[in-house]
């Protein structure tokens, strides 16, 4: 059995600790965080008995397997150093990894100086339509593919729960376009070039709420990802992630509500369901990414337990984070303007 804790205990902690919870094989045993009353309130809530207000404070009580940093990105670098300098201690971070690419491939060297597992909490990877579209693509369902598409189009009001997303320079792309870059990279493998633009459409917000990037992937398929906050449906798909993969010998299209269907070039056409599981403290919408919390803990404990880096080790996430600065850059330059 994996003993760890987890160090911040907002809003999205909730999830990881209903997840944890159902992981056989490993247990959080103590939580940290700064604010005395959400602390005791979450560990009131979860009975987990021991807590403390300091990682220093945790780290000189507890002996542990793995830490869970589930605080904002801001915060990261100092925490995983310090954690890595302890010693012994496998860390699992939330993404965004971090603020700056200095600081992400600063606590990728931490980690591996100290020669612990180091692996983030990118969970969109981890859906179950997701992985059902991977699937397909590599039992050779539809050839070879040259194009794709990952659309993630929504207004759903993410701000109510999270309000310091209106408030940061920063938002859609490195909040919601990370998870999309990173399911882009999953399915269509590593990026060689792109090109994007970004907007904001709600002037109640500070940073961009709409993002479209074209990427040029090894192997010479072409990707569209493209994130709204902005997009009123009649339908609310939020979190849903469509897909669109077209290849040598059919097409494939995951659709809403989780349906994947799957067309061949020689007429034959076959649909599959591809639902989240489900799970008795899920909630709404939101189902969707939690139980992709619990798919992403319980391959990071399978990890741990056998001796190998999770999925999302934190030297693959650097590429999905040089992604996102990318994006940043690309939509800051000129774009290629026609003669008259």
């Amino acid at each position: 059995m994996l003993t760890g804790a987890l160090i911040g205990c907002g809003y999205f902690a909730e999830n990881h600790l209903h997840a944890w919870a159902e992981v056989a094989d490993a247990a959080i045993v103590a939580l940290c965080d700064t604010d005395a009353e959400r602390l005791a309130a979450t560990a009131a809530k979860f009975g987990i008995a021991r807590t403390y207000p300091t990682v220093a404070a945790l780290l000189a009580a507890e002996t542990l397997d793995f830490v869970d940093i589930a605080t904002g990105p801001r915060t990261h670098r100092a925490l995983v150093e310090e954690v890595a300098a302890h010693g012994g201690i496998a860390i699992l971070c939330q993404k965004p990894i971090a603020k700056t690419m200095d600081d992400a491939r600063a606590m990728v060297a931490a980690a591996a100086e100290a020669g612990v597992p180091f692996a983030i909490h990118e969970n969109f990877r981890w859906q179950a339509p997701i992985r059902a579209v991977k699937a397909a693509m590599d039992e050779g369902a539809i050839g070879t593919p040259f194009f794709g598409r990952c659309s993630f189009r929504s207004a759903f009001d993410v701000y109510a729960r999270q309000p310091y997303l209106a408030t940061d320079a920063r938002f859609i792309v490195e909040d919601l376009g990370i998870h999309i870059l990173d399911i882009a990279r999953f399915l269509f493998g590593e990026v060689e070039s792109l090109a994007a633009t970004v907007r904001r459409v709600n002037p109640k917000i500070r940073g961009e709420d709409v993002a479209t990037v074209l990427m040029q992937h090894a192997g010479g398929l072409t990707s569209i990802v493209d994130c709204s906050y902005a997009t009123a449906l009649p339908d609310e798909l939020f979190p849903q992630t469509l897909v669109e993969v077209d290849g040598s010998e059919g097409t494939l299209r995951l659709a809403a509500d989780y349906r994947l269907t799957i067309h061949r070039r020689d007429g034959g056409t076959e649909v599959r369901e591809a639902p989240p599981p489900p799970l008795a403290w899920a909630d709404g919408p939101a189902h969707l990414i939690q139980a992709s919390v619990l798919a992403f803990q319980r391959d990071a404990a399978a990890a741990l337990a056998a001796g190998r880096l999770p999925e999302t080790h934190g030297a693959d996430n650097l590429k999905t984070f040089a992604l996102v600065q990318a994006v940043y850059r690309s939509a800051e330059g000129p774009m290629t303007r026609l003669e008259p």
